[in-house]
């Protein structure tokens, strides 16, 4: 059977353990191609252009997204960071499938830079679990929590907007659901 190289997004609310079941998965996986972000910020200790990130200063960023060259951008604390399209065709090209850990609003723009994209909506499985792990973490105040949960909740309104919703009830389960999904849709466009 051939595989068809896809890019798949994986999005949900903060605390529903996306970063932990794509890392899982990465592991299993070390085959899935990897993307270069550029971002505006200057260089870390240890950071090298174009391997960490593409280290841009504003205005080549700006002109960046006025040319439509990224799938996706955001502006977080005072730095804009972004998915290159070349950086995920690069990979397509060279038969990876890409998965990028974008949030919500993120993954629905690729959505429309990038239609062929599958987006994959991790779920927690209840507000109540959600809430116990964003405390759990014990690196927000109150007041971020409450925002966190906030936003949780307008996010889980685009779920079915996604083309797969997985709940993460279970790291084990939910990784090996999440793996099927990739096999799925390289293995013939998803139709299973």
């Amino acid at each position: 059977m051939s595989r068809c190289a896809r890019l798949f997004v994986v999005s949900g609310p903060s605390g529903v353990g996306k970063g932990t079941l794509v890392a899982k998965v990465r592991a299993n996986r070390p085959q899935l191609g990897l993307t270069v972000s550029a971002t505006t910020r200057s260089p870390r200790p240890g950071e090298i252009d174009g391997e960490s990130y593409y280290f841009i200063d504003d205005d080549e960023f700006s002109r960046r997204v006025e040319a439509g060259e990224f799938l996706e951008w955001a502006n977080v604390h005072g730095h804009r960071y972004g998915t290159l399209k070349s950086e995920v065709q690069k990979n397509l090209d060279a038969g990876r499938s890409v998965i990028l850990e974008i949030d919500v609003q993120g993954g629905l723009n690729v959505r429309h830079a990038f239609p062929g994209a599958v987006l994959v909506f991790i779920e927690p499985p209840s507000a109540e679990e959600l809430e116990r792990r964003l405390r759990g973490r014990k690196t927000e105040d109150e007041a971020a929590i409450e925002c966190r949960l906030a936003n949780s909740r307008k996010e889980m309104e685009c779920a079915p907007l996604y083309d797969v919703r997985i709940v993460n009830d279970d790291l084990d389960r939910a990784a090996d659901e999440l793996e099927r999904t990739l096999d799925s849709y390289e293995s013939d466009g998803g139709t299973n």
